[in-house]
């Protein structure tokens, strides 16, 4: 007998609600990006783009091509009649794991993986560019009525970071919530219709890897438009264009420019002592197995 269907994880947050995924109406080839945030999920919207329409310039906003559809601030109708409309192949954002998604036979999922620590620095200097105040008004929850408290530095909130024992689901960007999201889709990755892709093979060798995102996705690019495709997939292209990159139809970014602060790695390693560093690889090995810490470390 064929195995039943997964009952998706429901997923939440102040934000995000993955229950919007619910009788979602697929087609075929359709493609998921599923990211923890500020591991390179415009990234690869971006490389999405690019094999889809096959042009540097898409026709229209990044966001607007490729809409987040578990975010809050915008009705779930809107953004699933914004999708029907499209007549391209559909490329859809979320920041939920796979097992929080339908997985359908005819869709392809992609993975996004980024070094822990890279990825928390990026989500400190993240979180001080949003307008909290805008994205309470968006997503229904009560007005702010006192002003943030001031953040702790960058390493003092990292190493707290490391160390912070909370359940994954009860907040994806923990640590332990990245370990998740990255082992369920560790589990999955021998699935024809899931890739992994490594935020460092990205930077390391951005054309082979579109190259391989393109044969998984049965994409064929003529050969002479490849070098205008890589370079607009570059982070020094793509900042350029920041207003139409990033990720902020709805105006919750303080600067657009901003969101785009670094894109390199080793910002992480760069804050922690050796002793520091041994000690973060402690609690990895409690959060993940082996040969995925592994891989996500570029070890062998």
């Amino acid at each position: 007998m064929p195995e039943a269907p997964e009952v998706p994880v429901r997923y939440r947050s102040g934000d995000e609600d993955s229950a919007r995924w619910e009788g979602f109406p697929f087609r075929p080839g359709d493609i998921v990006i599923s990211t923890r945030s500020k591991s390179g999920t415009t990234w690869m919207q971006m490389i999405c783009a690019l094999l889809v329409f096959q042009d540097p310039e898409p026709p229209a906003p990044l966001a607007e091509l490729s809409p987040w559809l578990d975010w809050l601030g915008e009705p779930r109708d809107v953004v699933v009649a914004a999708l029907a409309a499209q007549p391209h192949r559909r490329f859809v954002k979320t920041h939920t794991p796979l097992d929080g998604i339908p997985l359908d036979p005819r869709a392809s999922y992609v993975v996004v993986a980024r070094d822990p620590l890279d990825m928390a620095v990026s989500l400190y200097h993240q979180s001080g560019n949003l307008d909290r105040h805008r994205m309470a008004r968006l997503t229904g929850r009560p007005a702010l009525q006192e002003p943030p408290r001031a953040r702790p530095p960058l390493r003092e909130w990292l190493l707290s970071w490391i160390d912070r024992d909370v359940a994954p689901a009860d907040d994806l960007d923990s640590l332990p919530g990245v370990l998740w999201h990255l082992s369920d889709a560790w589990a999955r990755r021998h699935r024809r219709n899931v890739l992994l892709v490594h935020y460092a093979d990205l930077s390391a060798d951005l054309p082979g890897q579109m190259r391989r995102i393109a044969r998984w996705l049965d994409i064929d690019v003529p050969e002479p438009r490849w070098p205008a495709l890589v370079e607009a997939a570059t982070f020094g292209r793509m900042r350029e264009r920041a207003s139409a990159l990033a990720p902020d139809r709805a105006g919750v970014l303080k600067s657009r420019a901003e969101f785009f602060r670094r894109g390199s790695s080793g910002a992480g390693r760069e804050l922690l002592d050796a002793a520091e560093l041994a000690h973060y690889r402690r609690r990895l090995a409690t959060l993940a197995p082996s040969d995925l810490l592994g891989w996500l470390h570029r070890e062998g």
